[in-house]
Parts: C-alpha cells; sequence; structure tokens
C-alpha cells in the first residue's frame, strides 16, 4: 500500500545553507532510484526545487506568507497525506491532523549562551511546546541537540530519536582550482553567517595573536552572508585585517575548502556544525569548539579548543600553519571522519521513521 508522506519543503527553494541545505540533501537522497519503495511524496511550498521524479514527487505551492502558510499547508496534508514531516517550523505541526514528525535543529533560544536572534528566538519559545506534545516523532540533527532537548523538555524522551546529517560527496571531489581569486595568500578559513553565535570576533582576536610572520604570510578569510547585531563582527574583521568574502557559490566553497591551510570554527554553540564534516571531507585541518555537537560531529579528526579563549584559539591556528605532520594527521583523520556520515543514511532513517508512526 502506498504510503504519501507531506513535507515542508519551502527550504528547498528559499533557505541557501542550514536548513535548505538539509531539505535538499533529503530530496535529493529519496530522489534516487529506489531509495523510497512504494513512498510518494507531496512537497507543500512557495516555489519548486530541483528536478525531481514527477511520479515520485509533486508540488503543492502555497502563495501565503507565514504563519497563514503553516495553517494552509496543514490543512492540505491533513487531506492529502499519511504523515507529515515538519523541517522548517514547529507552528505546522500545531494544526496538521496526521501523524508529525518535527526536525529539532538547535535548542539555541533556551540554552545559556547561545547567542540567539530576538525575533527567532521569540517565535520559537511560542510556538515549541505545543509541537512538542503534538509530534509523534521528533528527529534530532545530534545526540547533543537531542540531549538538550530531553533536558530541557522531559517528556520528550519518548519520541526524541538522533539523525545526524552528513557532508556533500562532491567536497571530497577534486577541485580543479582550489582556492579563491581574492586570496593571494595561503589562508585560514571561517564559514558562516556573520552573527554572534559564530563567535567571529573572538576568531579575529585570536588572529591578531599570532606570530607576525604568520599573520604577514597567511590571509584570514571570512565566508558568509551578513546575519543579525553584525556590525562589531565587520568593525572588528577590518580592524584585524580579515578578507571578508560575503556569500558564495557552492563551487567557490568547495575550491575554498580545498584550499585552506586550516579551518577555524570557533561557533559558541550548534545543533550539529555541518560546515567542519564539509571543510573535512574537502582535506582541511580544522579547529572547532569543545562544546554542543562540535566535539561529537569531528571526533577525533579536529583540534578542540574553549571557544571563549583567544589565546586557545590562536594556538591552535599556529599548530595547524606550523606543524607539517600534524596538519597531514588531521587532514586524512578528517576525510575518514566526513567519510562516517552519509546523506543515503540521513534519508533512508528518515523515511524510516515517518514509516514508524505513519497510520496502518
Amino acid at each position: 500500500m502506498t504510503l504519501t508522506i507531506g513535507v515542508d519543503a519551502r527550504a528547498a527553494a528559499e533557505v541557501p545553507a542550514g536548513r535548505g541545505r538539509v531539505v535538499r540533501e533529503l530530496l535529493s537522497a529519496w530522489n534516487e532510484p529506489g531509495a523510497t519503495g512504494d513512498a510518494r511524496f507531496v512537497l507543500y511550498a512557495r516555489e519548486p526545487w530541483g528536478d525531481l521524479d514527477p511520479a515520485r514527487f509533486q508540488w503543492r505551492l502555497i502563495d501565503l506568507p507565514d504563519p497563514a502558510w503553516h495553517l494552509a499547508a496543514a490543512a492540505r496534508a491533513s487531506r492529502s497525506t499519511d504523515v507529515f514531516l515538519s523541517t522548517n517550523s514547529y507552528l505546522t505541526a500545531w494544526f496538521c491532523t496526521k501523524p508529525t514528525a518535527v526536525i529539532v535543529y538547535d535548542l539555541v533560544p533556551f540554552v545559556e549562551g547561545g547567542q540567539a536572534q530576538s525575533r527567532a528566538a521569540t517565535i520559537e519559545k511560542a510556538t515549541i511546546r505545543p509541537a512538542l506534545r503534538r509530534a509523534k516523532a521528533l528527529s534530532c540533527i545530534s545526540e547533543a541537540t537531542q540531549a538538550d532537548l530531553e533536558r530541557l523538555f522531559p517528556h520528550t524522551r519518548r519520541t526524541a530519536t538522533t539523525i545526524p546529517l552528513a557532508a556533500d560527496p562532491s567536497f571530497a571531489a577534486p577541485v580543479a582550482a582550489p582556492g579563491h581569486p581574492d586570496l593571494g595568500k595561503p589562508y585560514v578559513l571561517a564559514v558562516g553567517t556573520l552573527e554572534p553565535r559564530k563567535n567571529l570576533e573572538r576568531l579575529v582576536e585570536a588572529w591578531g595573536k599570532l606570530p607576525e610572520s604568520l599573520r604577514a604570510s597567511h590571509d584570514l578569510a571570512l565566508v558568509g552572508p551578513r546575519g543579525w547585531d553584525d556590525s562589531d563582527i565587520l568593525r572588528t574583521a577590518h580592524e584585524g585585517g580579515a578578507k571578508l568574502l560575503g556569500r558564495v557559490s557552492e563551487d567557490e566553497l568547495r575550491a575554498l575548502y580545498a584550499g585552506a591551510a586550516a579551518f577555524a570554527y570557533p561557533s559558541l554553540y550548534e545543533g550539529f556544525g555541518l560546515p567542519i564534516l564539509e571543510a573535512m571531507a574537502a582535506g582541511a585541518p580544522v579547529v572547532t569548539s569543545d562544546r554542543s555537537s562540535l566535539p561529537e560531529v569531528a571526533g577525533d579528526a579536529a583540534v578542540l579548543v574553549d571557544p571563549t579563549d583567544t589565546a586557545a584559539i590562536a594556538s591552535a591556528i599556529e599548530s595547524l600553519l606550523t606543524d607539517a605532520p600534524l596538519a597531514e594527521r588531521l587532514r586524512a583523520a578528517g576525510r575518514a571522519r566526513a567519510a562516517e556520515f552519509s546523506w543515503e543514511r540521513t534519508a533512508r532513517e528518515t523515511l524510516g521513521l515517518l514509516r514508524g508512526i505513519a497510520r496502518p
């Protein structure tokens, strides 16, 4: 008997990174021949994305703003599907009458020091509790996120599970021209939206603590779009001599990872930390934070530091730039670590979760 799965697929076309990447990778993995058996998908969005098998994937476009979009999507999914996957909001789960699984990315608004954006935090705090009560399953993207969820909302222990993310295999493929035209020296790379949680001010301050010879022979490159409360980040970056490359294309990002002398990701809190896997897959030696999900994802394939200690960050970067055997060991270990994760697994386990909560 065919299982009809509804999916909030807005982020595939609307969100370049983060949740958008998760939805695109799930759809791409499910689109592989034979990947979904008897399952069929109804994709709710404002605009379609990708070249998906029309025999298994149908788009249902709803041209409404939030929160009306969620009401309309929930009503249509309740009539037309057997089970629903909420990928980008807690609100849809309030109103969908079919068994619903919610992806839980992080608990930033609820974690001390998480540095959440105030408007997003207000919305999440106002919507999460009814969704957690109504959801039949909660798919956390890391064990750290699941632990935070269960600590903050103990009743979720019966519905929460962990399904990790992965780096796209393309990040491990050879790159014809590693690097970036705006970078004329070897460089340390950081990737992420310019926002306080990414801890970029401390990264630039740590860069300033490196020996002058290293700063003269290397660039610090910050890649990512402008975010919220980023004025201090921009000022610090300019004063510290960092190169701000802004948002880049997927091809440019792969080339940047492949050419990096080191990759620095000293985030204060992450639900998963996908960029460190992408950097590892591309062969960049990684330094990252010793908290939230990042040690879980990095394993023993990165240098872990206290993200509030600029001297520790500086020391780790200096080691990667001056200790060639360490850098080479981490390049090899990182590639092996990234290969342990796959979107095929993420998609398969997510599909299994949806089958498990679907009504007979």
